[in-house]
């Protein structure tokens, strides 16, 4: 489609100051050769020759023919498989390459097949050169060092003596003068010995410089650790004989460096992501390869209390934004030696670690191959926080009620690994993900395992009530209210209809103004500082109630009705689950505002089909009820730790018993029941967990 001249002067800026504007977007074909029109009607009496040149007056041949090469770089640039099909266009230099798409199958099998090692920032060749000056150019290419502040390139020397000058065992400096180390010259009798062309020293003796270099990333590393770990032994604290080059690289990792974790790497694909993740790689002349020694010490929060799983009683520590700090927890936590950490990597552009954590001998290794291929299989640039795996990874991430389940308490991870399940961590995320998940699990809490059982359930009971307050009380009031007064008590009845009798509004629309100024007072609660937050919420909710009242908007009755379902939806321990069941409240709204309590039935047994067909990693999510299955006594109500003698049966695990029959033999009591229970013998379970 042509733009008229006129028009597109309308919408045109005059760049003629400038010699090139500036523009993130690439104009199409026929944009730029409207522009170029425009450009040339008004250059003729507003611009020269050489502002027409630069600017938005250039002629139509010049500015139609930009634009399709910067296009056609940037499609060639978004797919990796369009340039060819550029070229079968059969487009002749001066006219208009064509690109056409390719099919969304191929462009994924491209994109896997493509390898973020083979691109040109991955340095000039795939192994680490022996050669210094060739080691330190490659650094400088593949980190961009010439713009690029945060890398930090140090290089030194280590002095080692030469085995000439050794006598007794012992090297030449003790019977020589002490020197300072790491400050030889060019020239000088430091530099004067070589090694001879077999890489072996040169004979005579003498100081003998090892070139060496020290790359780490500032602002991830422990400089404390470098100096005293790194750089002071290999300068200071030399008392070596001379090697051969390719040794010296093992020789400074078995005598000089006294790190806790020093590895030793051949490729850049190895080496890159330890520089990244906050490691220093040491570098030798002459010995290819280079040595990540652990100098980890970026600025991280302490481990303090759970923000979203406060308790009274049980730990209360959380997770951090320190990935092995967070790991650490659970090791502190559940200290058994099958206690397995697989390192993941996920992005492509900036990897981000990914550890998974189970209990080896009792989860199910069909589980852990999943979580596995689930993961290894997400291809993305990057991967922020566990949020973003938790969509990848879950079987429907459309559902509302969460397929899995997110916690910051370390103690509720350590509980979960032994019964079964698969831990998560991303990165620096202060929150775990555990798989498999039912949907009994998300209503408790972690310290329904600390109290005792009567108190457990009485709390639990409490959650459901809670749950059902949340989904249905704004429902039920419009059912009853629009369609069935009937159900309830005739002075109940004239006394909601006396209340409502200066309201202006349906009673739907009163539920709905009161819904959005709740939401609209918990999300400012939130988002304001902390220190007024709670404030804000309570004056904020009172005022507005009150007025709304007084002003005859809405009635008494009704803000008790949203007043009850806010704090019932306070009490739903998961984070994730009381998101949907704020969701799923305005649906079974809508539904009883238009059907009354058959719509709201409907919406009830649409909402459980839907969950019944749903399967977390494979288990049902109303799992062991539907389907039915004999586990222990952990699901509606909390039942006696002393009974609850097994796993969840649903997860398959390979160990079924977690406690003996008789968990009590002391207790008179404790035998007739175990016997009552399981009978005169128990058969072990077969493999898979299975009875």
């Amino acid at each position: 489609m042509n733009v008229p001249a006129w028009l597109a002067r309308l919408f045109t800026i005059d760049d003629g100051v400038v010699e090139e504007p500036f523009s993130l977007l690439e104009d199409r074909p026929g944009q730029a050769q409207a522009g170029a029109d425009t450009g040339a009607a008004d250059g003729a009496g507003e611009r020269n020759a050489e502002t027409d040149k630069g600017g938005q007056g250039r002629d139509g041949e010049s500015a139609g023919g930009a634009a399709p090469d910067a296009g056609d770089r940037a499609a060639r640039a978004d797919s990796p498989g369009q340039a060819d099909s550029a070229r079968e266009a059969g487009a002749e230099p001066g006219e208009v390459e064509v690109i056409r798409p390719i099919p969304l199958e191929a462009y994924i099998r491209q994109s896997a097949q493509a390898s973020p090692e083979k691109s040109p920032e991955a340095g000039l060749e795939d192994k680490v050169p022996a050669e210094i000056g060739r080691v330190r150019k490659a650094v400088e290419q593949l980190f961009h060092a010439d713009v690029n502040k945060d890398i930090v390139i140090r290089e030194f020397i280590i002095q080692a003596e030469s085995r000439g000058q050794a006598k007794d065992g012992k090297p030449a400096e003790s019977q020589v003068p002490a020197e300072p180390r790491g400050h030889a010259v060019a020239g000088g009798p430091a530099a004067s010995q070589e090694p001879t062309q077999d890489g072996s020293p040169a004979a005579g003796g003498g100081k003998k410089p090892w070139r060496a270099l020290a790359v780490f990333v500032d602002g991830l590393v422990d400089k404390m650790t470098i100096n005293t770990h790194i750089l002071q032994p290999l300068m200071l604290l030399t008392a070596i004989a001379d090697e051969p080059v390719e040794r010296r690289l093992q020789t400074v990792s078995e005598a000089l460096l006294p790190g806790n974790q020093v590895t030793k790497f051949e490729d850049w694909k190895d080496i890159v992501p330890g520089i990244l993740s906050g490691c220093t790689a040491v570098f030798v002349d002459g010995s290819p390869g280079a040595l990540i020694v652990e100098t980890r010490g970026w600025e991280h929060r302490t481990v303090g209390l759970a923000q979203t799983e406060t308790v009274v009683r049980g730990p209360h520590e959380g997770f951090t934004e320190s990935f092995r700090a967070n790991t650490g927890l659970v090791r502190a936590e559940l200290r058994c030696k099958d206690l397995i950490t697989e390192m993941m990597h996920v992005g492509r552009l900036a990897p981000t670690d990914v550890a998974l954590m189970y209990v080896q001998g009792v989860v199910n290794p069909k589980l852990v191959d999943e979580v596995k291929r689930r993961i290894q299989a997400i291809d993305v640039d990057y991967l922020p926080d566990s949020g973003l795996l938790e969509q990848f990874i879950e079987d429907n991430p459309r559902l509302v009620v969460p397929n899995t389940l997110t916690t910051e308490r370390p103690d509720r991870i350590a509980h979960m690994l032994m019964e079964g399940h698969v831990a998560i961590f991303v990165g620096n995320s202060p929150f775990a993900i555990a798989v498999p998940v039912v949907f009994w699990q998300l209503v408790h809490s972690p310290e329904d395992a600390y109290l005792r059982f009567p108190f457990g359930s009485f709390l639990r009971l409490l959650r459901w009530l809670a749950l059902s307050l949340a989904l249905l009380t704004p429902a039920l009031y419009v059912s009853i209210t629009n369609y069935h007064p009937e159900m309830i008590p005739t002075d109940l009845m004239l006394a909601i209809a006396g209340s409502r009798e200066q309201v202006p509004f349906p009673v739907i629309t009163e539920i709905l103004m009161m819904e959005f100024s709740i939401e609209l007072i918990r999300e400012a609660g939130i988002r304001i500082p902390s220190v007024i937050g709670p404030t804000i919420g309570i004056v904020g909710a009172l005022i507005i109630g009150q007025a709304a009242v007084q002003a005859g908007i809405v009635s008494p009755l009704l803000v008790i009705v949203i007043a009850v379902t806010a704090l019932a939806s306070f009490a739903i321990p998961n984070y994730n689950l009381a998101f949907g069941v704020r969701t799923m409240r305005f649906v079974f709204l809508a539904a009883a505002a238009v059907f009354g309590f058959y719509g709201l039935t409907l919406a009830l047994c649409w909402a459980a089909a839907r969950l019944a067909v749903q399967k977390s990693f494979g288990v049902p999510m109303l799992s062991p009820v539907a389907p039915r299955m004999d586990t222990s006594k952990d699901v509606f109500l909390r039942g006696p730790a002393f009974v609850m003698n097994q796993r969840p049966v649903f997860l398959q695990t390979q160990k079924a018993w977690r406690e003996q029959p008789a968990s009590r033999p002391w207790s008179k009591a404790t035998m007739p029941n175990a016997l009552r229970r399981f009978g005169d013998s128990v058969r072990s379970p077969r493999k898979g967990g299975k009875h």
